[in-house]
């Protein structure tokens, strides 16, 4: 399930902005379970991945981490990046950053400083994924941006950043292996990212 409220107006008329809305969002209270995003305008609600995204994500990052550069962190924290360029906000499933990002005192971390982001989609956020955030991570040089498509079983990287978001792709189903671009320069083994007879269904709409 995904809520969404309305961009704040004053007056009932007028937007108040992007800043205003990171402020609406830094005084929401979120349910147990959710993360809160923005995107177009709207604070968007949607429930934190569950069951066996747990463990792919897991599995993901044990392989990429140690291609990461010294000094970057791959984490799986519930942080929020802000793109004021884009008034985004949004709270990747998995991402990586040089350290120093997080030496902040704000819970707004910089976007731009972002060095890997991964994505599992759900039904409610799939389309956010697969468009909206390809378009503003690529704008914000993100070098690589990795969409684990649940509902396709298959994963696409996308990276060569720019104003249109990203100039090269690959996909491959899940079950085989996905060569993942500079620094990485590794295949990432997508054999386990199914899900298991017995594991929990997704939640739906």
């Amino acid at each position: 399930m995904t809520l969404m409220t309305e961009r704040p107006t004053m007056s009932g008329t007028e937007p108040r902005g992007f800043e205003a809305l990171l402020d609406d969002l830094d005084e929401l209270i979120v349910p147990d379970g959710y993360k809160a995003e923005i995107i177009k305008g709207n604070i968007v609600l949607s429930p934190w991945s569950k069951g066996y995204y747990t463990r792919v994500m897991r599995q993901m990052c044990r392989q990429l981490e140690e291609y990461l550069p010294q000094g970057y962190e791959l984490e799986r924290a519930p942080n929020l990046f802000v793109f004021p360029g884009d008034e985004r906000a949004y709270g990747p499933d998995v991402y990586a950053a040089h350290e120093r990002v997080f030496d902040a005192d704000s819970n707004r971390l910089d976007g731009d400083g972002l060095f890997f982001v991964a994505e599992l989609t759900a039904t409610s956020t799939r389309d956010h994924d697969l468009t909206d955030k390809v378009k503003v991570y690529g704008r914000a040089g993100v070098p690589v941006y990795l969409i684990l498509d649940m509902q396709e079983a298959q994963a696409t990287v996308l990276w060569t950043p720019s104003v249109k978001g990203y100039e090269s792709h690959c996909t491959r189903p899940f079950g085989e292996k996905l060569p993942m671009p500079t620094p990485f320069d590794c295949d990432l083994d997508t054999a386990g990212f199914r899900r298991a007879p017995g594991e929990p269904e997704e939640d739906e709409d």
